[in-house]
């Protein structure tokens, strides 16, 4: 059963059972109160339903209702399609006839209504036009220029004062014209014309401005013939003017065109014969931008490409058209964009995070901008505006979610170069400011030096979840455009994750030992960390691993999970002991004076005066050894600094020694007679005790 055929059903059993209700409450009415329903009324009701010409009225709604148009095949779609390109060239074959009879017909309406019998009127005015705005935009430009020589190097002026020349000439040629009264049709001629060449002359100081702010252009000729930048400048300031020339100005003609009796074929012609200036521009564009070797089959197909976007374009595709322009110049123009918006950036001079976010919004923002710019004249060239998807609930949908996914995803590229600008940013300062605790700045504080590790640990850590929470949340929300239910793939989500969770449970163990690790600060990217045999400068963090590069070269990637309990060696300070063996004639109190001395002159060499937090002294004597009395001796240093520090201070405590007659111990044996047994076990025990020595001075 059809649904127009149920619905008709269920319609006329309702009026049936309402109909049966109200003779049923027909015979109550005239018993009930009088504030019931007046027995007259009702009557005049079933009356009503059952009079014949309303029913049939009724049974015509209801089948107009139920009558649905059927969706068009996509054979009937194409049909429709072929019949219209057809019906547009056959119309433009017929119209190549018409020409002369046209153009007759339009110069008697120019001679009657515009010429007023006077030929070359509109010449003449517009001549005379362009004149006064050219007089008056000369006497601008010399009051500008006679009273600062500056504007011709200052880029700011200079445009300002192009600006001021242009407003200048439209000002007085369209003041000049509007001050007399003159016939419609003349004035809308005129005008239209004028309103076409202030724009070409606008574009032309548009583009000569940005070609001069932004940076040479790939692969123009000025790269490939030895030329000058400006040269290359010159190259696309003409193809640009061309191409605004043939646009505006046939815009402006076939804007006149009907007012002078001009037919819709014609308009389509004239169009079309400016879009041959417009090919024939491109072409030239594509094979004198590239001189390389491989470059001619590219430059074919590019030109055969313009070829079919022309020829598109007599078919009426207009969609297509667009579509295809889109693909060749939006890229390109986005890219020149871009350079230009980065040089106006790079103009503002602001430094810190406010120019980067600066350099952010204005470089992206304009992309955006030319992006949301194609986006809403092609929703205009596809009439989105109106009920074309009305029949085709999925195909609006589409569209919709199609145009409503490019702008979350701009918004999103936005969000994501800020953040990733300013995290940058963060870390370059931040390694700037204390790059490493052994070469830290001599002034630099540690609480801050502390602070820049611990940020260059953890931003890009922020990074790269920022990176994958951003992206979630577009794709989320392009689908959520798209009509897609997200909350089952959300719940779905979260059932997966506990399914990999429970099936991965080192990689989560791995993962939430490294949160707990970064929230104790147990250790930074620069800092040496020891953990069972692993040992090293930490390099960087993943999500489940770290990366220490040992003080010999190799690099141990350690997964979080493994690592245990940490020694770092660079945190805060280090206190690092020497142990010295005198004589037991020397004089000890003379020895701690040349200590003490050492230490402050230690401390006070720029050297070493930054790493130094106390300086190097002698705490006594430590231990009464077999040949020596053992001095112990310590110092306070920056952590990883005590090792240079101890060097100068050896050097200079055995010069010190050696000038005040205070000797370094060293075992010796005295061997009197005996065999070679014995002497050999003399050696052995001189070997022995010598080893022992160096391991005390090394603890």
């Amino acid at each position: 059963m059809s649904k127009a055929l149920r619905t008709r059903i269920c319609i006329l059993l309702s009026a049936g059972i309402a109909i049966f209700f109200w003779a049923l409450l027909g015979t109550s009415l005239a018993q009930q109160s009088p504030a019931g329903l007046p027995p007259e009324k009702a009557r005049q009701f079933l009356n009503l339903l059952s009079d014949p010409e309303v029913k049939q009225w009724l049974e015509g709604k209801i089948q107009a209702a139920a009558e649905e148009p059927p969706a068009p095949s996509l054979e009937d779609t194409i049909a429709s399609w072929e019949g219209a390109v057809r019906a547009r060239l056959a119309a433009l074959a017929d119209a190549i006839p018409r020409i002369p009879q046209e153009l007759s017909n339009a110069a008697g309406v120019v001679s009657r209504d515009v010429n007023s019998g006077r030929p070359g009127l509109v010449v003449l005015i517009l001549a005379v036009l362009i004149v006064v705005g050219f007089g008056a935009e000369w006497l601008v430009r010399r009051a500008l220029a006679s009273g600062a020589s500056e504007a011709t190097i200052d880029p700011g002026k200079a445009v300002l004062s192009e600006v001021a020349a242009l407003l200048t000439f439209a000002l007085a040629s369209i003041g000049s014209f509007l001050a007399f009264e003159w016939p419609p049709l003349l004035r809308k001629i005129v005008l239209t014309l004028l309103l076409a060449f202030i724009i070409f002359r606008a574009i032309r100081a548009i583009t000569k401005s940005l070609l001069a702010l932004g940076s040479p252009i790939e692969g123009d000729p000025s790269d490939q013939r030895g030329g000058s930048r400006e040269a290359g400048q010159r190259f696309w300031q003409q193809r640009v003017s061309a191409v605004a020339g043939f646009f505006f100005f046939g815009w402006a003609i076939v804007s006149i065109m009907p007012t002078l009796g001009f037919s819709p074929d014609m308009l389509r012609l004239v169009a079309l014969s400016f879009g041959l200036g417009l090919l024939a521009v491109g072409c030239d564009t594509v094979w004198r931008r590239h001189s390389k070797p491989a470059s001619p089959i590219k430059n074919c197909l590019l030109t055969l490409y313009l070829v079919v976007l022309w020829l598109v374009w007599v078919a009426g595709v207009l969609a297509l058209l667009w579509i295809g322009l889109y693909a060749l110049l939006l890229p390109s123009v986005v890219r020149g964009v871009g350079n230009v918006s980065q040089a106006v950036a790079g103009t503002a001079k602001r430094s810190g995070a406010v120019g980067v976010a600066l350099n952010v919004f204005i470089v992206r923002g304009a992309r955006a901008g030319v992006i949301a710019a194609a986006i809403v004249w092609l929703a205009y060239v596809w009439r989105l505006r109106a009920a074309a998807f009305a029949h085709d609930e999925m195909g609006a949908r589409i569209i919709s979610g199609s145009l409503n996914a490019i702008v979350i995803l701009m918004v999103a590229d936005l969000f994501w170069q800020l953040a990733k600008a300013l995290i940058a940013y963060r870390i370059e300062a931040s390694s700037l400011a204390s790059t490493d605790p052994h070469h830290a700045a001599p002034q630099a504080d540690p609480y801050d030096a502390a602070r820049a590790a611990r940020l260059r640990t953890l931003l890009p850590i922020f990074r790269n979840a920022l990176a994958v929470l951003i992206g979630v949340v577009a794709v989320l929300s392009i689908l959520a455009g798209l009509g897609v239910q997200i909350m089952p793939l959300i719940a779905g989500a979260g059932v997966f994750g506990v399914a990999i969770g429970f099936g991965s449970q080192t990689l989560v163990k791995d993962m939430l030992s490294g949160v707990f690790y970064l929230m104790d600060d147990a250790f930074r990217v620069g800092e040496y960390i020891q953990s069972g045999s692993y040992k090293g400068t930490v390099e960087s963090f993943s999500l489940r691993s770290v990366r220490l590069r040992h003080h010999r070269g190799p690099v141990y990637t350690v997964p979080f999970g493994q690592l245990g309990a940490i020694q770092n060696m660079s945190r805060d300070w280090v206190i690092d002991k020497i142990t010295i063996g005198v004589t037991y004639d020397s004089d000890v109190e003379l020895a701690r004076k040349l200590v003490k001395k050492i230490g402050q002159e230690l401390a006070q060499d720029p050297e070493f005066a930054a790493d130094t937090i106390e300086p190097l002294k002698m705490q006594g004597i430590d231990a009464f050894g077999d040949f020596a009395v053992q001095l112990s001796m310590k110092m306070t240093t920056k952590p990883g600094t005590q090792f240079p520090i101890k060097r100068r201070a050896f050097m200079m405590i055995k010069k010190a020694f050696e000038d005040n007659n205070i000797k370094i111990a060293f075992p010796t044996v005295h061997v009197e007679g005996g065999d070679a047994a014995t002497a050999a076990a003399a050696q052995q025990q001189i070997a022995k005790m010598s080893q022992a020595e160096a391991a005390a001075c090394q603890a």
